[in-house]
């Protein structure tokens, strides 16, 4: 019996990810519209991102900064709460190989196995990484839907528009490409995804940081601070593949302009080079810091009031 819980599912990370999908929605999709017409735009559309903002509010409208926050709505939250719920599965399943105790170190969310836990070395930094990497692409296939029919819609502005909404518009991609056209860019996906072994890692390296030369910081501030941090080390490292991703996913239905990711990319590198796979970079870098760091507390912080113990 003991084994069987040993090796039991903690589903509180699942939980805790939902409440951190619904605070990266309402935090950070306004940058997104901004990042994402920046990607996709012809060259010379705007300016930079201000010019950007401005031009959108102007001829659209303040709502137009939700433009396509149906689909994360439902699949951020959706996704947030399996990205965040498989790492802390992915975190505890790597510790107990590191401690060479296979039963694991806790029961099925009654209490703990104290013997277990004895037993349980903390997670060493290869082991995050890992971690965020298996999680990150484990999410893919619930993302890739999800961040299509986003940036298709993010994308529709003023003057007659292809789609009334996401449910239309994964209607109109299932009609022309079928069922696995809502997939279109997973391997784009996959690729920006598993920089979240970057994020994690990151993570996991300020925090340790934080305790060792602020031991009295507050947790949540600490979990605040490096969760912005962490995120930035995030996209500076996976922004080409986001550029490549949203370019792909906002291709002509009908005149598809390319038939992979490795095309997408050639073409964007022969529009200006290294250049042109960040822009939008400047959105994407002022929305990581305040939506990862309130995400990554509230997680933090809904973990803890549900005595869910750190790995």
């Amino acid at each position: 019996m003991e084994e069987k819980q040993g090796r039991a599912v903690d589903l509180r990370g699942f939980a805790a990810g939902t409440a951190s999908g619904i605070t990266k929605l309402v935090v950070g999709h306004p940058f997104d519209v901004i990042k994402v017409r920046l990607q996709c735009s012809p060259r010379g559309t705007y300016a930079g991102p201000w010019d950007c903002l401005k031009r959108t509010v102007q001829s659209e409208g303040p709502r137009a900064l939700y433009k396509g926050a149906t689909p994360p709505a439902f699949g951020w939250t959706l996704s947030d709460s399996l990205l965040m719920g498989s790492l802390h599965q992915y975190r505890i399943a790597i510790a107990r190989m590191e401690s060479g105790w296979p039963s694991g170190w806790r029961d099925d969310g009654s209490g703990k196995d104290k013997a277990g836990e004895a037993n349980l070395v903390k997670l060493s930094l290869p082991g995050h990484f890992i971690s965020g990497l298996l999680a990150g692409q484990t999410v893919c296939f619930i993302a890739c839907p999800t961040e299509h029919l986003k940036a298709r819609l993010q994308m529709q502005m003023t003057g007659p528009k292809l789609y009334s909404g996401p449910i239309d518009c994964a209607k109109k991609i299932v009609a022309v490409r079928g069922w696995q056209g809502l997939w279109h860019g997973f391997g784009a996906t996959l690729l920006f995804r598993s920089h979240m072994g970057t994020m994690f890692l990151s993570y996991e390296l300020i925090q340790r940081a934080f305790k060792r030369y602020s031991p009295d910081m507050n947790p949540g501030t600490a979990n605040f601070l490096s969760g912005g941090l962490a995120s930035n080390a995030f996209w500076i490292s996976s922004f080409p593949f986001d550029a490549v991703k949203n370019r792909l996913m906002t291709d002509s239905l009908t005149n598809p302009k390319y038939k992979s990711w490795m095309m997408c990319a050639r073409a964007m590198w022969a529009e200006g080079g290294a250049r042109v796979f960040y822009h939008g970079f400047t959105p994407a870098i002022l929305r990581a810091f305040p939506t990862n760091a309130s995400a990554l507390l509230v997680w933090e912080s809904v973990m803890r009031f549900m005595g869910a113990e750190k790995v």
